[in-house]
C-alpha cells in the first residue's frame, strides 16, 4: 500500500470526528465534566482553606454518593417525559437540560454561600449539584448510546471523555487558578476568591446548555423486547383483577422500567454478573478514595493555589489528553481487557508516587511529575472503562443500566473514601497512599478472572415468549 494511499485512509478515519455528534459529545462531555470535582476535590480545597478539619471532609466527600445511588432513579429518566419540555425538546434532551439548570442554580448557591459561617448550607447546595449532575449524566449517556452505530459510538465516546477531562482540569486548575488570582493573600481565608472562581463555573455551564437546546434528539431505539413486557404486564393484570387499577398500572410500570433492566443483564451473564459487578464497583478504588483528599494533602504541604492550577493547567491537561487519546488507541488495538488491566496497575501504581511526593515535601519538579502521570494514568484506565461499560449495556435499557454500573463503581470507592480524612489524622500521608495503592492491586486478580471467565454478551435480544 503507498504512503498516498495509507495517508488518504488515515484522513478519512480520523474525519469521523467532524461529525455532528462526536462534536456534540465533546460539549456534551465538558458539561457533564465540570461539576463532579466541585463537590468533591475542589470543595475540599475550599474547605481546608476556610478551617474545616480534615475529618470533616471526609465525611462531606459522601455528598459525591449521588453519582453512586443515580440507579434508582435513572429508570424514571429512562422511560418519563417530562411535560413541556418533553415536548418541546424530547425525551432526552429534556431531562439533560432541566438537569443542567439544576447544576447552575446550585453552583450560584454554593458561591453565595460562605462555608466558614454556614457550612451545613454548603453541603445542602452541594447535594442539589451532585444530584443535579448524576441525573446530567444519566441523559447524556443514554444520549450518545442512542446516537450511532459501533463505529460511531468510538469516535463519541473519545470525544466525550477528552471534553470531560478538559472540564475536570477547568473545575480544579480552572477554579484555583481564578481564585488565586483575586485573593490579595494565601495566607488568609477570603470568600470572596471562592464566590468569583464557583460563579465563573456555573457560567463555564452555559455552552453544554446551548449545544442541548440545540442538537438532535437522537431516535428511539426499536424496542424488540417492550411489547413482550406489555404482554407480560397484561396477564399479570389479568391474574390480578381483584387489585386496584392504579396498583396494578404502578406494579406494570416498576416492572418494566425497574426490573426488567436488571434481569436483563442477570439473563444475559447469569453467574458470571457477580464476577462483572465485583470488578466495577472496585475498579476506581485506588484513585477515588486517594482523590478525596488529594487538595487537602497540597495544602497542608504548603503548595499555593497558583502553583498547583498551573501544574495541573499546563502538565495536567497534556497529560489527560494524551491519556485519553491513547487509551482509546490503545483498547482498538490490543482489545479492551488488556488496557483495563494496564489502567488499573498504572493508577495503584501512581499513588505511591503522592507518598513520595509526602516524603520529600512541597518539591515543584516533584509534584509535575505525580500529577502528569495520575493524569495520564486515569485518561487511559477511563478510556478502557467506558468502552467495557459500554459494550455491557443493552440499548433497549441504554440510560438505567449504564446508569447501574456506573454507581456500583463509585459505591464503595466514594464510601471509603469519606475516612480518608481519619485515615491521614491516625496514620499521616504517606502510610494512606501507600494503602491505596494497594487497595488496587485486587482489582488486577478480577479482571484477570472477568477475561478468562466472561464474554460481551449481545446488547439487544428476545430470548422468549409469552406462552
Amino acid at each position: 500500500m503507498s504512503v498516498s494511499r495509507r495517508s488518504r485512509e488515515w484522513i478519512s478515519a480520523l474525519a469521523i470526528y467532524l461529525q455532528p455528534r462526536p462534536i456534540t459529545l465533546l460539549f456534551l462531555g465538558f458539561s457533564s465534566g465540570l461539576p463532579l470535582l466541585l463537590v468533591f476535590s475542589s470543595l475540599s480545597f475550599w474547605l481546608r482553606e476556610a478551617g474545616i478539619e480534615r475529618s470533616s471532609i471526609g465525611f462531606i466527600s459522601w455528598v459525591a454518593l449521588a453519582y453512586a445511588f443515580k440507579w434508582a432513579w435513572a429508570p424514571l429518566v429512562d422511560r418519563v417525559q417530562l411535560p413541556v419540555l418533553g415536548t418541546l425538546l424530547g425525551r432526552r434532551r429534556s431531562w439533560m437540560f432541566l438537569a443542567q439548570l439544576g447544576v447552575v442554580g446550585g453552583l450560584v448557591g454554593m458561591a453565595l454561600n460562605n462555608p466558614a459561617e454556614q457550612l451545613t448550607l454548603s453541603v445542602v447546595l452541594a447535594v442539589v449539584v451532585a444530584f443535579s449532575s448524576a441525573t446530567q449524566d444519566i441523559t447524556v449517556d443514554a444520549f450518545r448510546i442512542e446516537s450511532g452505530d459501533e463505529r460511531m459510538q468510538a469516535a463519541m465516546a473519545a470525544t466525550y471523555m477528552v471534553g470531560y477531562r478538559l472540564a475536570m482540569i477547568t473545575s480544579t486548575a480552572g477554579v484555583l487558578g481564578i481564585a488565586a488570582f483575586f485573593d490579595p493573600s494565601e495566607s488568609t481565608y477570603e470568600h470572596r476568591p471562592w464566590l468569583i472562581a464557583y460563579l465563573c463555573m456555573a457560567l463555564a455551564m452555559v455552552p453544554g446548555m446551548l449545544t442541548t437546546l440545540l442538537s438532535r434528539e437522537p431516535t428511539a431505539p426499536i424496542n424488540e423486547e417492550l411489547e413482550l413486557q406489555r404482554q407480560h404486564v397484561q396477564v399479570w393484570s389479568a391474574r390480578h383483577t381483584h387489585l386496584p387499577s392504579f396498583m396494578t398500572r404502578a406494579a406494570g410500570w416498576l416492572y418494566v422500567a425497574l426490573i426488567c433492566p436488571f434481569a436483563d443483564f442477570i439473563r444475559r451473564y447469569r453467574w458470571q454478573a457477580l464476577l462483572i459487578l465485583a470488578l466495577i464497583s472496585s475498579y476506581r478504588i485506588a484513585d477515588i478514595v486517594m482523590g478525596v483528599i488529594a487538595n487537602v494533602f497540597y495544602v497542608d504541604l504548603g503548595f499555593t493555589k497558583a502553583e498547583i492550577a498551573t501544574v495541573t493547567k499546563v502538565f495536567g491537561i497534556v497529560m489527560t489528553l494524551t491519556g485519553a487519546l491513547a487509551g482509546g488507541a490503545l483498547v482498538n488495538r490490543f482489545g479492551v481487557m488488556k488496557i483495563l488491566f494496564a489502567g488499573a496497575l498504572m493508577a495503584a501504581l501512581t499513588n505511591l508516587l503522592f507518598a513520595a511526593l509526602a516524603m520529600n515535601g512541597p518539591q515543584i519538579e516533584l509534584l509535575v511529575v505525580v500529577i502528569s502521570l495520575d493524569n495520564l494514568s486515569a485518561g487511559i484506565a477511563t478510556a478502557a472503562f467506558v468502552a467495557y461499560l459500554s459494550a455491557l449495556t443493552n440499548i433497549q435499557y441504554s440510560a438505567t443500566q449504564y446508569a447501574l454500573f456506573s454507581s456500583i463503581m463509585l459505591l464503595l470507592p466514594k464510601f471509603m473514601g469519606g475516612f480518608s480524612g481519619v485515615a491521614v489524622d491516625n496514620i499521616g500521608y504517606p502510610l494512606f497512599f501507600t494503602g491505596t495503592a494497594i487497595l488496587g492491586l485486587p482489582v488486577l486478580w478480577l479482571i484477570y478472572m472477568a477475561a478468562r471467565h466472561t464474554h460481551l454478551a449481545p446488547r439487544s435480544q428476545v430470548e422468549k415468549q409469552i406462552e
